[in-house]
């Protein structure tokens, strides 16, 4: 049997660890005149915790091992000695996993961002031990008490992959190939459908250093809001986009048009949401290599009342325009290390082949971070600055 590569949905069983015990003890040592209890406390439980890890994609980890049990917390000793305090279980997940309790339905978290941390399952905490009870009136007690019980739940994982544009079209319509020619993202690239069989994602960046995020689902087909084909698989992985993207194979592969392609692919996404069909949206015209998609671009203007960016990933026609209206739409955030507002123009720059580098053209650099560093004191001595 082929082994899963992908994994977008599971159930899970957490439990986080029990409290260790409070323990009864009394202090006797030779020549000690006041012995009196001294049992210590047990050690809290660990917690299982949700992270995001931006390196990881998928949730094939947890559907291969659905258990995840922290340690349990050590019974208190005697010389009021503490018990160890269990492990918290760190459970790494991708960015965008949404988690429900899988009998109730009801939501518990939505981890979005690198490094997000969800408790799922609350360790017990340790029992009391004996030390605890004494009073003038009680100095040798016996009470103590048990650690705290573990929480054990089924959760539902659900991952929703985060990218600011979602590429949207049918089978064959050339979604791998524009999302390879604008990232550095390796998706399957053939000539019949369904080559990609999983959500892809990969990075545009731009001159100033400002990065997209593009996601590749699996081509749609007429009736996918319905379960048709991959249908609601893969839809669900559009619904954090900002901007949609359709990709329109204006050649008209396998006597297929354009325009029809169009109008389905908005009518499937109006069923599955309405709210998803009122995001900023762009049209893309692919395949203008092709002299039938020059030939079909005319008439789907017509049809459709939409003037589409007319790209060609194999020339490389219309990326640079498709790239600066996405732009537009997304706003991303210039990553400079300068406090000017807008990326110096190389032209601009001074002459840097002499013997030493003006310092005016340092701005131009904007991969060098030139603030100051901040003063950083001694661990061991503590802030002396």
């Amino acid at each position: 049997m082929k082994a899963k590569t992908f994994i977008d949905q599971v159930e899970v069983i957490v439990r986080s660890g029990r409290g260790g015990d409070g323990t009864m003890s009394f202090r006797r040592e030779a020549l000690v005149e006041f012995g009196g209890p001294d049992g210590g406390d047990g050690g809290r439980g660990g917690d299982v915790v949700f992270k995001a890890s931006e390196h990881v994609t998928s949730l094939l980890s947890l559907y291969y091992d659905p258990k995840c049990f922290a340690q349990d917390g050590a019974p208190g000793q005697g010389q009021k000695m503490f018990g160890k305090r269990g492990k918290d279980l760190i459970v790494p997940v991708p960015l965008g996993t949404e988690v429900y309790d899988a009998e109730t339905g009801l939501f518990v978290a939505d981890i979005t961002e690198p490094g997000q941390t969800a408790i799922v399952a609350k360790g017990g905490v340790g029992g009391y031990g004996n030390v605890h009870f004494k009073s003038s009136v009680n100095q040798a007690p016996t009470e103590h008490t048990p650690g705290g019980p573990s929480e054990e739940r089924r959760l539902r994982l659900e991952l929703k992959t985060i990218a600011d544009a979602g590429l949207l079209g049918f089978p064959n319509a050339g979604k791998s190939s524009l999302l390879s020619s604008l990232s550095s993202a390796t998706p399957k690239i053939a000539n019949y459908p369904f080559t990609t069989l999983n959500p892809m994602v990969g990075t545009i960046v731009y001159d100033d250093y400002a990065k997209i995020r593009m996601a590749d689902v699996p081509g749609i087909i007429e009736g996918a809001a319905k379960g048709v084909g991959l249908g609601l698989d893969f839809l669900k992985h559009l619904e954090r986009s900002h901007v949609l993207v359709y990709v329109i194979d204006m050649a008209g592969t396998d006597n297929r048009e354009p325009w029809t392609d169009f109008k389905i692919l908005r009518k499937e996404i109006d069923e599955y949401s309405q709210e998803l069909a009122e995001r900023p949206a762009l049209v893309v015209a692919n395949k203008l290599d092709t002299e039938a998609a020059r030939e079909n671009l005319p008439r789907f203007v017509s049809e459709t009342g939409v003037a589409p960016i007319a790209i060609s990933c194999q020339t490389g026609e219309g990326l640079d325009e498709f790239k600066s209206k996405l732009r537009d739409l997304v706003k991303p955030v210039a990553k400079f290390h300068h406090t000017h507002e807008i990326a110096p123009d190389i032209k601009d720059m001074p002459d840097t082949t002499g013997a030493e580098i003006p310092a005016e053209a340092m701005k131009f650099a904007t991969f060098l971070k030139l603030e100051k560093p901040k003063a950083k004191s001694h661990p061991s001595r503590g802030n002396i600055h």
